[in-house]
């Protein structure tokens, strides 16, 4: 269920909006932030939000890389797989990802940490290769660079919350 105090700020968002598409990826970005991903329940949230039929907002949905349509982990790797970053080697970086974590390209570990997917370019290619993890942009990666970044974040998750 969509919490009031969110609800009514999307309503004031999408007031303010000169046309309520003009919110739909906003909308999306704030319900997936609220239930994980863009569940079905989200997808009829922001449809009736948005006064749009569910189809459309699935349509969008389905279309935007950075929008989630079933669960995924506390930390998104998203492996660049441009040119330039296929040029530097992004492939082993994958296969030593996967192994690591012990998932495949589009899998989430079973504790539901990590989930690895692919991104055609992330505009870090003087970096190159490069991943993103959630926000943050980490380039000119090495195995040795890509295992501190898996220890950090597993240590983080760890540590007590508040």
């Amino acid at each position: 269920m969509l919490p009031l105090k969110l609800k009514e700020r999307l309503i004031r968002e999408i007031a303010e909006a000169e046309t309520p598409r003009e919110k739909v990826v906003d909308v999306m970005l704030a319900l997936q932030k609220n239930y994980g991903y863009m569940s079905d329940q989200a997808v009829e949230d922001a449809a009736a939000l948005l006064g749009m039929t569910p189809l459309e907002v699935e349509e969008l949905a389905t279309f935007y890389d950075f929008i989630y349509r079933e669960p995924v982990g506390r930390y998104v790797i998203r492996v660049c797989d441009s040119t330039v970053c296929w040029m530097q080697g992004h492939l082993s970086l994958v296969d030593h990802i996967g192994s690591r974590l012990g998932i495949e390209m589009g899998g989430t570990t079973p504790d539901g940490l990590f989930t690895l997917l692919p991104v055609c370019c992330i505009g870090y290619c003087d970096f190159a290769p490069a991943i993103m993890v959630n926000d943050e942009v980490y380039g000119n990666l090495t195995t040795q660079k890509i295992d501190e970044l898996l220890r950090r974040f597993s240590e983080q998750d760890r540590l007590p919350k508040g």
